[in-house]
């Protein structure tokens, strides 16, 4: 069989379906559009061959122009409200609220930023790690000494407090030592 260019998963690309296929994107037509225009070839072989013969740069249509947005006209303001008087007021049915005790805020726990507290499971590996444990690892996960920290973490975090500190750095600390890296 002469002009056989290649085959493709049981199709034969012939030059006549290869020039109608350049004809076709050169056109602007879709690769699906094109696959059912060729018959017998999906889209991703179209896609595919397009590719294979350098294809793929064909222009864009261009863009519709955008069409002007009609400004809408400023809203009136309302003239303001009178002030209102500083004797207290109340608002709605207050008979029915029940009576609270102002809320205290709760008593933040001391922040541990070194590595005092023992681990809740020594050694560690990523099969024992819990909820409670903090995920950060420790040495090379090429030796057999590996382990995660495994120290009680916040709940907020993956980390110990410790390892959070260096996790999380302030966007502002982080810009000061890359410019001291980029100065150094």
């Amino acid at each position: 069989m002469t002009g056989v260019t290649t085959a493709d998963a049981g199709f034969t690309w012939t030059d006549d379906r290869v020039e109608l296929l350049k004809k076709l994107w050169n056109d602007g037509l879709s690769a699906s559009r094109i696959a059912s225009e060729l018959g017998g070839v999906t889209r991703n072989a179209v896609i595919g061959k397009v590719h294979r013969l350098g294809l793929s740069g064909r222009a864009k249509a261009p863009a519709p122009a955008p069409r002007p947005v009609a400004k809408k006209p400023a809203p009136v303001k309302a003239p303001s409200a009178p002030a209102r008087p500083s004797s207290p007021m109340t608002n709605g049915a207050l008979a029915l609220k029940p009576e609270t005790a102002p809320r205290q805020a709760p008593t933040p726990r001391p922040v541990v930023y070194d590595l005092s507290e023992p681990p809740l499971i020594e050694n560690a590996t990523v099969l024992q790690l819990n909820e409670h444990c903090c995920r950060w690892p420790v040495g090379d996960p090429l030796n057999s000494d590996f382990h995660f920290c495994a120290r009680k973490k916040d709940l907020a975090s993956p980390y110990c407090a410790y390892h959070a500190r260096m996790a999380y750095q302030p966007v502002a600390d982080r810009r000061r030592t890359e410019k001291q890296r980029a100065a150094g």
